[in-house]
């Protein structure tokens, strides 16, 4: 599906996928896990700065996320051509894929702290980000993150329909 999305985004005017995110976001937003969208809630009443780090477009990213409380969020540049187009390159690609990195120079530029921080990821590609936080958990992880996730004795946690287990 990502694959499709890149191919087919070239040419796509910018303002297209900004006004299909918004539609998109503001029919579904409210669908999301209830232990994510309650832990969001708690860490944020608690204070804490939250921070999306996705390999999703930040187009739409800047729309989803301020609404569950996120105070900044890193996804995908898809690079816009001088007519308002979308070229089909993604721009810093290099920066995007490190998550570890991204919150590295998010704790910097934001002048944050891990030592009480808590990080949520779901497959083997959040494991260098994981390793970083105080408190890591796997959210509905994959295979390879959850086989790690056991070796380091990480906090697993499954949602299936109206149920929450913590493996």
């Amino acid at each position: 599906m990502v694959r499709s999305f890149r191919t087919h985004l070239k040419g796509v005017r910018y303002q297209a996928l900004v006004d299909a995110a918004e539609k998109v976001v503001d029919a579904q937003w409210k669908q999301t896990y209830r232990y994510t969208r309650d832990l969001l809630q708690s860490l944020k009443e608690r204070g804490y700065y939250l921070l999306a780090v996705s390999h999703s477009p930040k187009t739409v990213l800047d729309k989803f996320c301020p609404r569950l409380g996120f105070d900044k969020t890193y996804g995908i540049f898809y690079e816009i051509g001088p007519t308002e187009r979308f070229t089909g390159a993604v721009g810093e690609e290099h920066l995007i894929y490190n998550k570890a990195n991204i919150l590295k120079r998010a704790v910097d530029k934001e002048n944050l702290t891990l030592v009480h921080s808590v990080g949520v990821g779901d497959t083997e590609s959040d494991i260098p980000f994981l390793e970083l936080v105080a408190k890591p958990i796997c959210f509905n992880p994959n295979k390879k993150l959850y086989r790690y996730a056991q070796l380091e004795k990480w906090k697993v946690v499954v949602e299936r329909k109206d149920v929450i287990y913590e493996l």
